[in-house]
């Protein structure tokens, strides 16, 4: 269960140095190449985080169900977010959390996504661009998931403005929200 506020985005080394000081439990790792993400996993999981992979920013990683498989059962890690419903649906099945990610361009993207979720039924939902916080009521009524946020949030007035409308989480990979 995700019991933050803010999931950290990390993308080099330098912000997994940065999050790996923090009393953070959750980060999400994105932008490495497969070949790094082992030992990433055993520096988080050494310090006790728990770690979630977006498993489509992972360069040369199937962000397919084999991709979902070899980060569950070789890298054992704590969750999975994806755009992809087969993704997902191997997180169920395997027992790891498996966040949904949709992005909103339009009635009918958003509708698509609403379809496919009520299908798949997670527990967590990441919307983007997190500047439809005012959509996040509706789309928790909807699904009966929980809400996290994401995509070019700049500030903590963006921040709160999800909070407020009923996001449990924000996921961002400016380190200077990450106190929040």
């Amino acid at each position: 269960m995700i019991n933050q506020r803010v999931i950290p985005a990390i993308s080099n080394h330098k912000k997994l140095k940065e999050f790996l000081e923090t009393d953070l439990a959750f980060g999400i790792l994105m932008n490495f190449q497969l070949a790094q993400l082992e030992d990433l996993v055993k520096q988080m999981k050494a310090k006790n985080k728990k770690v979630l992979i977006h498993s489509e920013l992972i360069k040369g990683l199937a962000s397919d169900e084999y991709g979902a498989i070899y980060l569950i059962q070789v890298l054992n890690v704590d969750g999975i977010i994806s755009s992809k419903p087969k993704v997902i649906e191997v997180c169920k099945k395997r027992g790891i959390m498996g966040i949904y990610r949709f992005f909103i361009k339009d009635t009918i993207s958003l509708e698509q996504s609403l379809d496919m979720g009520r299908r798949l039924r997670p527990d967590y939902v990441e919307i983007l661009p997190a500047a439809c916080f005012d959509l996040i009521g509706d789309i928790k009524k909807d699904l009966h998931a929980q809400v996290l946020m994401g995509g070019l949030i700049q500030d903590e007035a963006q921040a709160n403005n999800c909070f407020n409308h009923g996001a449990i989480a924000i996921t961002t990979s400016k380190s200077e929200l990450w106190h929040l």
